[in-house]
């Protein structure tokens, strides 16, 4: 009985995984066309899934972009002519890596001006450090030593 239940259900997830891949059938003229086409349907992402790009989307808006981008590819559009049009109608959101853009420098640059003032904190973190006598300065004065001495001598002679 468990035998047959499990090629029941081994037959079942057959027929089940077919239906979540993104199954293409356009006819391109040549090679490079496709090959242009996988390369931007993965810069792109979905507009209505946003952590996926096209390419791996089932959502009908991620099927009309591979439709246009089909388009746009078989009649002689450039790559930067693509992106652009897609910029246009969607915003720089619709691209996986954005442009350097007034408004995406904070994208941009703040991991760099995070990382600039880590280590400038770190360095004044240690500089003052060093200057205030911190763990690296032991040396003991007369007195702290004298006081050690007694101390070590108490508790040699208590034991």
């Amino acid at each position: 009985m468990n035998r047959y239940c499990a090629a029941v259900l081994l037959l079942l997830s057959c027929f089940v995984m077919p239906a979540a891949a993104v199954i293409e059938t356009y006819e391109f003229s040549n090679e490079e066309l496709e090959q242009r086409y996988q390369h931007l349907s993965a810069e792109l992402r979905c507009p209505k899934c946003q952590n996926q790009n096209i390419a791996d989307s089932n959502a009908p808006i991620a099927q009309d972009l591979r439709k246009r981008l089909y388009q746009q590819l078989e009649e002689g559009a450039s790559d930067s002519e693509i992106l652009d049009y897609m910029v246009a109608r969607y915003g720089e959101f619709v691209l996986y890596r954005p442009r350097f853009s007034g408004a995406t420098a904070v994208l941009w640059l703040a991991p760099g001006l995070l990382l600039v003032a880590a280590i400038g904190l770190a360095l004044l973190v240690l500089r003052r450090r060093k200057d205030t006598g911190g763990p690296a300065d032991s040396e003991l004065s007369a007195a702290e030593q004298q006081r050690l001495h007694s101390l070590l001598d108490e508790s040699e002679s208590g034991s």
